[in-house]
């Protein structure tokens, strides 16, 4: 499994149940206009940006589409966001690792429900949080001590780190730019 996790230099994320709990909070304005709301871990945030620190890029394929999404992406800098993929995420997917030119055993996908199947079975590093469907956690070579959206994809990104040997270096770079 470490040697797997190294060699990793794409890392592809669901959103609901993965970047999220899978909660979805719909509502309208006084227009009529729809607003859909979804909660971010904060720390998967920081796990992304040291994975991008690193070197590794990130993406987002996900079934669904949302303006919070895109502003998720916006936010922590991923050029990679495809919404709407679902059921097809894997031929998303092998587009995204064709254009950066990089290997499906090269890429890491963190998935936690039936419509991941497909993409968990052909990359290097399959991930899945700790309440992903049984089907999912069968076929995933790691899955977080934590759930989806609490930090799940955090964890993916320290123990990719620490794989490459680049987690203390990672934590140090960050602690300086915070600090200075």
């Amino acid at each position: 499994m470490v040697e797997a996790a190294a060699r990793i230099r794409l890392v592809a994320l669901d959103v609901d149940g993965v970047l999220t709990d899978g909660g979805i909070i719909l509502g309208a304005t006084a227009a009529g206009e729809r607003v859909e709301l979804k909660r971010f871990e904060i720390t998967d945030g920081l796990g992304i940006n040291l994975l991008q620190q690193a070197g590794i890029e990130v993406a987002i394929v996900t079934g669904r589409s949302s303006a919070a999404v895109q502003l998720r992406a916006e936010e922590l800098s991923i050029r990679e966001c495809h919404q709407g993929a679902s059921p097809a995420k894997l031929p998303v997917l092998e587009g995204v690792a064709e254009r950066l030119g990089i290997g499906l055993e090269e890429v890491a996908f963190m998935g936690d429900d039936l419509a991941d199947l497909p993409v968990l079975r052909r990359v290097g590093f399959a991930a899945a949080p700790r309440d992903a469907v049984p089907e999912v956690r069968a076929e995933a070579d790691w899955v977080a001590r934590r759930r989806g959206g609490e930090g799940a994809v955090r964890e993916l990104a320290e123990l990719l780190l620490r794989a490459r040997g680049a987690w203390a270096g990672a934590v140090e770079a960050y602690v300086g730019r915070d600090v200075e």
